[in-house]
This record gives structure tokens, sequence and C-alpha cells, in this order.
């Protein structure tokens, strides 16, 4: 059973779609028990850091996650609260990664909006995925690149277009969204 955490934020419906492509039964669910026995657990994201940070510390889903054994997928604003800190409303982030999320500095090509490739990939997500393969990205925010890198992008500078650690594993694009080249690297970490 694969478990997609449900929070304050959206782009669930489509994250639950595409594990279901895949041939995989989902929950969606914030119970403490199921997230811990879930095969694995994609901790999806569209929104503010701030608002979806306050949402996990009031029910106590923060110490659940940073608690998780099996394998998780941060997605998008999911693989931000994964990291230290945002600038996003100065949020404290569950530190996973340890690298900080910030605001692209240019305002008038912010989001980060469409089809992007990579400049450096790495790991077990990347399986049968090259440099050249696109993936959709939108985004104001960017976390760092660290010692929990796996993928580069560049858009206006150089940033973690994913980070691993141990059993956690994030995107900042969707793989959801990104075709057959998502739908890859949703397997990959489906099959781990």
């Amino acid at each position: 059973m694969i478990a997609i955490l449900k929070y304050n934020a959206g782009n669930v419906k489509s994250v639950e779609n595409a594990v279901r492509k895949l041939g995989y039964e989902v929950i969606i669910t914030d119970d403490d028990k199921l997230l811990k026995s879930a095969d694995k657990v994609i901790f999806p994201g569209v929104g503010e850091a701030a608002s979806a940070m306050k949402y996990l510390k009031e029910r106590g889903i923060d110490e659940v996650i940073k608690s998780l054994q099996n394998p998780v997928l941060g997605i998008c604003l999911g693989m931000q609260l994964l990291c230290e800190h945002s600038e996003e409303g100065d949020t404290k982030g569950l530190g996973i990664f340890k690298t900080k999320v910030k605001k692209f500095p240019t305002e008038n090509l912010v989001p980060h909006m469409g089809w992007n490739n990579f400049s450096f990939l790495n790991g077990e997500l990347f399986q049968n995925v090259n440099l050249e393969d696109d993936c959709y990205f939108v985004h104001s925010y960017y976390a760092e690149i660290c010692e929990n890198s796996t993928a580069f992008t560049d858009y206006i500078l150089t940033f973690s277009a994913a980070l691993q650690k141990d059993n956690f594993y994030a995107t900042q694009f969707h793989p959801e969204k990104s075709a057959d080249n998502g739908l890859q690297i949703l397997k990959n970490f489906l099959q781990l």
C-alpha cells in the first residue's frame, strides 16, 4: 500500500492518479499508524511553506514524518519542507536535508514554470532517465545544492532538482505531471 500524506497542500489527486496508473493501491491519510505501516509514503505539495508547516505541527504530523523508516518521497513543497529552512514565510523545516530553501533572485522570471532538464543526475530515482529528459517544474523557491543533492537543474542559477538521504527522497519537479519521464521516476521510487 502506498500512502499519500494528507495535509493542507494541493496536488494530492494528480499524485494519486499517477501512482494508480502504475498499478499500486493508494490511501490518502494523515494517520500515523497508516503512514508508518505503508510500503512507501509520498509527501506531495503545492502551496505555501509557513501555512503547510503550521498544519503539520498542529497535528503532530511533523514528528511522524521525521520518524518514518519506510521510503518517503517529497514532491515540490514536500521536498522544501524536508529541508532545514525556507525563506517562504521564514519557515523552519523538518531538517532531513541539510540545505536551505531560498527565493529565486529575479522577480520577472519567477516562478520557474514549465519543462526543464538536468545538468547532473545520480541515484536510484534516476534509473533509465537521462540528463536531457525534461520534467515539469513550477516553483518560486529552490533548495540550494548540498551533500544530499542527487540532481541539479539550471534556471537563473543551479539548484537541487532532487535530494536523497537515507530513506528520504525528494524532487523539486512534479513527476506526476512529467509524462513518461516522471512516471519512470515514480516507478523507480515505488520499486525501491
